[in-house]
Parts: C-alpha cells; structure tokens; sequence
C-alpha cells in the first residue's frame, strides 16, 4: 500500500474566504477565517488527485481515515512561543553579520552599522530578526564558534530581551550564549544534524527553533543535487526527524518547518517547493520560507535580474502567503510590508 500525503490547494482570503467559512464551502487554514480551501490534493509517490473537500466522505476507507486526520492539523491554530499568528504572514527580517554572506556580506559586518540596520528592520515592520554570525550560502566553509560569537555578541547585548530576536546558527555554543542573552528563536539551518548538542540546548531552554531542510554542508550541497520526488523527500524527512524530536522530549509546539529553498536544491527543485509548498501544513507545524533574493529569481527573470531582486521576493512571497506560511524570512522588509499591505486592502 503507497504512503498518501495531503496537500490542501485552491486556496480564498480575505474577505471572500470569510463568507465561504460561514457558510460551509471551505475550510479555515490554522484557525483562520481570513484564509481557507475547499479542495485537497491526494499525493503518493506513483499518483495525485484532486477533490474538493465535500467528496471526501466518498474516499476509500484507509484513505479517508488518513485524509482526515491530516486536516485536523491543517485547520488547528498553531502557536509558538513569543510569536503572534493572528495576522500572517509574520516577517522575519535578515540581519547577516558576516562579511561573506551571498547577498549583504560586509554590509554590516561593524557594531554601529548592525545596529542601525536592526532598527531600521524593526521599525519597516519586522516582527523578528534572524542574526547570522556565519554565511552558509553555497560554497561556504564552516567558521569557529569563537569568531562566530565575536561577530554576534555586541549586538545581542545591545538589544537584549526587547525584541523578538532569532539566531541563526548551527553551534550548540552559541545558541546557549545567545539565549542566555534573549534570544527568543533558533534557526539552524542544518536541521539539527550539524552539532549533537544542539537538541540538548533546545530541550534545556524550552526554545523554539527552525527545523530546515538542507541537503548537506553548504560547502558541497549545490553539487548536482538529487532527489527522488523533492517535495515527498522533504516531507518524509521533516516526519522522521519530528518523531526523534518528540522521543527525545523536544515540546511539539515549539517546531517550525523550513524546506531550505536553495539548500541543496536546483532551480526545478526550488520552483516545485515553493509550488507545492502547502502540503507541509498537514505535518501540523507553522512553516517558513526564505525566497528573498536567492538564485532561482535570476534564473527564472533572466536579463530583468538586479542586485536586490525585490520583485522577486515580492512575487514570491505573495505567493507564499496566499498558501497560507507562517514566517516569510526576507531582507527588504520595507518593501515587503508595503506590498503585503497593499495586496491586503485590495482582497478586502
């Protein structure tokens, strides 16, 4: 018997999805009325159909057992510790103190230039920041957590508990540090493999923490990446890692999922996540997702490319959040906020 997977697709927001909700057309996404669906893809690794949800109750019984379950997770609220769902998406502002990072590497590598960028992300609308220490763009090479802490630290202090801020890391050590300081989220982008230690860390703290799909080291992980169906590999490896998580005592409401667009991924690959990107809610988890300025926004636009991509990020993201993700993790916030405001009035 193949394994099914449920995506929830043909998505209603705003005001439109409110009416449908109320009378019984669709369903609400995470407890939302102002995003819903009223139809299901049912995937296994040789098949996909489509139905709306109202012929669910004419499945096969093994089936539709398995098809309901999954949207009671899908339609649940979800919560996270410090971070507020009510109006998604929420925006997770980029802050890379690094001098080597693929897009803003020695931007902002100094103490006052950091801090005057952590404002700026803030006051644009962000409703958290992910600080970086160590670049894991494509190629990158792995740094000592002693440099990485001295990149990070001054900034954390400044800040302290004021903000909702994240650390992007892959170091047990300065994830410790950085909580001990105020840090409200981890965002490791190894999903927890690159340092043993960090789950221990996680558990210790009580921290919530981004569980991102990567395939291998940033290092090698571009060399001709392969999978057998990327988006089924992905949700099976989210699963499996989950259920370790939950076995070693990690609370279930302190996970969000991240399938690491561009992290050992090619530009079909990418494409085919962000497209499909919905079948994630049925894990039960809040999801984020990290377009902004990657690559396949060059190599889908071609000779319209430019250095900050923003219209990129921006079609992206809007895309993201008609399919209903938590977290949108982008660069410029400013930018982002207004066309998600704009777009926002305009379904009113």
């Amino acid at each position: 018997m193949h394994k099914h997977y449920t995506r929830v697709c043909n998505f209603y927001y705003g005001a439109q999805s409110k009416v449908l909700i109320k009378n019984k057309k669709s369903l609400p996404l995470n407890g939302s009325n102002l995003i819903s669906f009223d139809q299901i893809e049912i995937v296994s690794r040789k098949s996909k159909k489509r139905i709306f949800i109202n012929k669910i109750d004419n499945l096969p019984k093994y089936i539709k057992k398995k098809i309901k379950s999954d949207i009671k997770k899908i339609i649940k609220k979800k919560k996270i510790k410090n971070l507020n769902f009510k109006s998604l998406p929420n925006i997770m502002g980029v802050l890379n103190i690094t001098p080597d990072s693929f897009s803003d590497g020695g931007k902002f590598n100094k103490n006052y230039l950091a801090k005057k960028q952590l404002d700026y992300l803030f006051k644009s609308g962000s409703d958290l920041v992910d600080i970086g220490g160590e670049s894991t763009r494509p190629g990158s090479k792995s740094i000592s957590a002693k440099v990485e802490w001295r990149r990070v630290k001054n900034i954390l202090k400044r800040i302290g508990k004021k903000k909702i801020l994240s650390l992007d890391t892959r170091k047990s050590e300065i994830m410790e540090k950085g909580i001990k300081l105020g840090v409200k989220l981890i965002n490791d982008v190894s999903g927890l493999s690159y340092d043993k230690n960090s789950i221990n860390i996680l558990k210790k703290y009580n921290t919530p923490f981004v569980l991102q799909h990567s395939l291998g080291d940033p290092e090698k992980m571009q060399n001709n990446p392969k999978y057998k169906n990327v988006i089924l590999d992905i949700y099976d490896f989210f699963e499996e890692r989950i259920k370790y998580l939950r076995q070693v005592g990690i609370k279930h409401n302190n996970i969000i999922l991240d399938p690491g667009i561009g992290f050992g991924k090619n530009l079909k690959h990418n494409i085919m996540i962000i497209k499909n990107i919905s079948i994630y809610h049925s894990l039960g988890f809040p999801i984020l997702i990290g377009t902004s300025r990657k690559r396949f926004i060059k190599e889908l636009s071609q000779n319209n490319d430019s250095s900050t991509r923003v219209g990129g990020t921006i079609s992206s993201v809007i895309f993201g959040m008609m399919q209903g993700v938590h977290i949108i993790r982008v660069h410029d916030v400013n930018e982002v906020n207004q066309s998600i405001k704009i777009f926002k009035q305009l379904i009113k």
